[in-house]
């Protein structure tokens, strides 16, 4: 049976996306636009300095051909694209000269071409930390309608592949909001199982873990977890969301059964969503070495559109899965 990233793969061969990679001067960048495109899974455009990025693909016997270099010293509509930074942001104090400033940066000018349906999505965070990152997502291609809080997923394949789909699950937040109130808490729950639908292409089981399974516990941590699923379901009365539960009452069908007798999600969970980055982070982190699992992540949702952020120690492969993972995310996008 193929393995998750080779079905990811053969999804977006069939309907490759338009994607900028804008850290084009950076090796790995480099490598992965070319395989990228050899793999025929993305339509690819790369931003930096043109003879670098040529003499990077010579050293390492790349070869570029499909994909698109732009130089980022001479941007095709940069005037156009910081004049509408500048209408879009000038509330905000931000001047033409500042501006055009951002705008020659090179997230924010893969970002802006997402904005303007030049490319479909934009790969980001090689080089170029979190937090510009995220601020390019928000301030250009913005928040899904109803969704305020930008957070992340992991995807999670386990080798026992009696959990979730095939042992795929996926675990949500676990690197980007550290303390998510309920609002925010209720839209990371809502956008992962969204998430889920895109990539997996099936209804997901969304469980709001806690230390409580259906009220074994008191606590105000219980109580934010309960109010964020009463607003989930609200947001998306079509998902089938339930909690508070524990671990083992969202993963085994005998524990959910005993503990949470009649819910759609106890046991038979693909979606896991933790109460805060610390939990979330220490599950994902605890599920790859413990249980020996691939973790894929973190990737960016809630955007009007698929985007990511990398981690600056990441691979060519990673930038390579997370082009595709943004593909077939956007073959269903809605």
């Amino acid at each position: 049976m193929a393995s998750f990233m080779e079905q990811v793969f053969e999804k977006a061969k069939k309907d490759p996306k338009k994607v900028v990679l804008p850290e084009g001067n950076d090796e790995r960048t480099v490598e992965a636009a070319a395989k990228c495109a050899e793999m025929k899974i993305a339509d690819i455009t790369i931003l930096g300095n043109p003879d670098k990025i040529k003499e990077i693909a010579k050293n390492k016997n790349l070869k570029l051909d499909g994909v698109k270099i732009l130089d980022l010293a001479n941007l095709p509509d940069i005037k156009e694209y910081a004049n509408e930074f500048y209408e879009m942001r000038k509330a905000k104090g931000v001047t033409p000269e500042q501006a055009m400033e951002i705008m020659k940066k090179d997230v924010y000018y893969g970002a802006m071409m997402v904005k303007k349906g030049v490319v479909d999505t934009f790969v980001a965070g090689a080089v170029n930390t979190t937090s510009d990152v995220s601020r390019a997502a928000i301030y250009l291609i913005g928040m899904k309608p109803g969704i305020k809080t930008l957070s992340s997923f992991f995807i999670m394949i386990l080798p026992d592949k009696s959990f979730g789909k095939d042992g795929v699950l996926f675990y949500s937040d676990g690197g980007f909001v550290i303390d998510p109130d309920e609002n925010q808490l209720s839209d990371i729950a809502v956008t992962t199982g969204n998430t889920y639908r895109e990539l997996m292409g099936e209804e997901p089981k969304v469980a709001m873990l806690s230390f409580s399974t259906k009220g074994s516990a008191k606590h105000a941590r219980i109580d934010k977890v309960i109010k964020a699923m009463e607003l989930a379901k609200q947001k998306d009365p079509s998902m089938m969301i339930d909690g508070e539960m524990q671990g083992d009452a969202a993963l085994i069908p005998a524990v959910g059964a005993k503990k949470a007798p009649g819910s759609s999600v106890a046991g038979q969970a693909n979606v896991l969503i933790f109460p805060d980055l610390d939990s979330g982070n220490i599950a994902y982190k605890l599920t790859e070495r413990l249980a020996k699992a691939e973790a894929y992540g973190p990737i960016y949702q809630g955007t009007a559109r698929p985007c990511s952020d990398l981690s600056r120690g990441c691979k060519a492969s990673d930038i390579i899965n997370v082009t595709a993972i943004n593909v077939v995310r956007l073959q269903n996008h809605k």
